[in-house]
């Protein structure tokens, strides 16, 4: 057979779907489905929607276009980009720029769903572009390649057909015919009118080019006479140039002018449809745009909505916050307002006590000292008589007089420091016998003196934590005024008691003058101002008792006292105490 009239024949090289559904539903594909889910938390995005929804209606520019917007965004989701990537390498192929279009699924990583798609789109793409090697390579590896999800949207034996007219163009043959019947068989079996023109038309193309005209004519034919059972003007054309080509190498002219004649008609139809088509296809342009156009003045409509409220939204929340703004800083004001009041109040009651602190003080101290005064005075008339025995007495008195100021100015000192914080200060284990017996031992002239009985019960195994100078205040102070209150053969008793948890009790006991309820309550009131004397025959100001509350307290101590008028007095002391097992 002439080796030009082969070349003249109009071979078909059909590029079966890759997809086991119709592009024309690729809306209702289980991967369109799938896109929409992954990408359902982004479905404000204008630019996805537009995306999408040009690529629904199969307008690739548009697709194009909103797709390099969607990608150039920052922050992108990785998913979101994956699926842009795929979209504009399909819209490419579509528009046969296959080159943009490799690039384009070569951008898509490797988390992409489906690669598998992926991989059989760019194999498709080398056959179109005559890399019939890679494309080879390309089919052989999605038939290997295995995931779930994409099995349902990948017709196998379509890349089974595209394999064999890879290896048709590489010249092997026998791996060719192999695909392509077992392509066949598949179609005959669905009984796929089209796809069976296909698969005829092929082998007989592949029989053609090994000059196999036995085998190629009968295929040719049958690839006839079912095109012209179909309403695909391009198919009938195809296969009646093709017998028409096969009659003139058989010299039966007649049929091939017949042939030749068949194919100029169903060429005329072919252009008049495709002109009917590309009349509707604008009008069906025309009309989306139409559709296009409201749907953008109902977006702007939308987005002067949208940016009405969020203005109105905005300032709702700058009132809400100059609101919380204005409350904070009248609550602040109200906050410090109470806080100087509350420091100008301890001020005032400092100053009272300050004041009312120097009036007795002085006081006393004048008392004291016109005292000590007259005192010298007398002692100094019965020194030039001479009378010992007078002397004597007048020397004790002088003694008690100085010993009262002295324990005045003691407290002061004290008071003091403690008030201005300069006293140095350790919490450590005391022994509460030996620390009261060391204090006791400086008052037994006193207690001589006044005739009282004296009793040291503290266990010798009680330990408490405090600081030791403190402690030894409070003691001189308790056993001084138990020694001022109490009257001539009366008793003091010191002992202790674990009443408390976690604490031990010191309790200072007297037999004396005793005190009423609501001096007792003024005592232990926590107030800093002093306290009027109960008994003013007896010198004192009241600060050693203001001081004593104060050292117990910085001792994380507790006071009590329990007195009754003319029944003596308990002054208890709780520390926090240390067990010995």
């Amino acid at each position: 057979m002439n080796t030009s009239l082969r070349i003249n024949l109009a071979l078909i090289f059909f590029f079966l779907n890759y997809f086991s559904f119709s592009q024309e539903n690729l809306k209702d594909s289980l991967f369109y489905l799938n896109f929409k889910k992954e990408t359902y938390s982004f479905r404000s995005d204008r630019n996805l929607k537009k995306v999408l929804f040009f690529f629904q209606n199969k307008n690739w520019d548009s697709v194009l276009v909103y797709s390099a917007k969607q990608i150039t965004k920052q922050n992108q989701n990785p998913i979101i980009v994956d699926y842009c990537h795929f979209f504009r390498g399909f819209s490419f192929k579509q528009k046969k720029i296959f080159n943009e279009a490799e690039k384009e699924f070569n951008l898509i990583s490797k988390n992409f769903n489906y690669q598998g798609i992926k991989k059989m789109f760019l194999a498709e793409i080398a056959l179109e572009q005559n890399q019939f090697k890679k494309a080879v390579m390309g089919f052989e590896e999605v038939l290997t390649f295995s995931n779930s999800k994409e099995e349902q949207l990948i017709d196998k034996n379509s890349i089974i057909h595209n394999l064999g007219l890879s290896y048709l163009h590489l010249k092997k043959f026998k791996e060719a015919e192999s695909y392509l019947i077992e392509s066949l068989e598949f179609y005959k079996n669905r009984k796929d009118t089209l796809e069976l023109v296909g698969c005829y038309g092929d082998l007989a193309t592949l029989y053609y080019e090994q000059y196999k005209d036995d085998l190629a004519i009968p295929f040719f034919e049958k690839a006839y006479q079912l095109a012209k059972k179909t309403n695909n003007f391009n198919l009938r054309r195809s296969t009646s140039k093709n017998m028409s080509v096969v009659e003139e190498n058989r010299k039966d002219f007649e049929k091939a002018l017949k042939y030749r004649k068949e194919a100029e008609i169903w060429k005329d139809s072919l252009n008049n449809q495709n002109k009917i088509y590309a009349v509707a296809q604008k009008e069906k342009e025309f009309a989306v745009q139409q559709k296009q156009n409201e749907v953008d003045i109902l977006q702007v409509q939308n987005e002067l909505k949208e940016t009405q409220r969020n203005i109105f939204l905005y300032s709702a929340i700058g009132l809400l916050a100059l609101l919380v703004i204005a409350v904070y800083f009248y609550r602040e004001k109200v906050k410090s307002n109470q806080i100087i009041a509350a420091q100008k109040e301890t001020l005032d009651e400092l100053n009272t006590t300050k004041d009312k602190l120097f009036s007795i003080v002085s006081h006393d101290l004048r008392s004291s000292v016109n005292a000590l005064k007259s005192s010298n005075k007398i002692l100094l008339d019965n020194l030039a008589s001479k009378n010992l025995d007078a002397l004597e007495n007048l020397l004790h008195k002088n003694s008690t007089i100085v010993n009262g100021a002295y324990g005045l100015l003691d407290n002061l000192l004290n008071w003091a420091l403690l008030q201005t914080e300069q006293q140095y200060f350790s919490i450590e284990n005391q022994h509460l016998f030996i620390i009261t017996e060391h204090v006791a031992y400086n008052y037994k002239p006193l207690l001589l003196k006044k005739e009282l009985s004296f009793e040291n019960s503290i266990s010798k195994k009680e330990i408490v934590q405090a600081d030791q100078e403190s402690l030894k205040i409070v003691l001189r102070n308790l056993i001084d005024n138990a020694i001022k209150f109490s009257q001539p053969n009366g008793f003091i008793k010191i002992y202790s008691t674990n009443t408390q948890k976690g604490y031990t009790d010191l309790i200072v006991e007297d037999s004396g003058l005793g005190m009423s309820q609501t001096t007792r309550l003024k005592l232990l009131d926590d107030s800093v101002l002093l306290n009027k004397k109960e008994h003013e025959d007896i010198i004192g100001t009241g600060l050693g008792i203001q001081l004593i509350k104060s050292m117990i307290k910085k001792n994380n101590g507790k006071f009590n006292i329990e007195s009754e008028l003319g029944k003596g007095t308990k002054m208890i002391v709780s520390l926090p105490k240390i067990d010995i097992s």
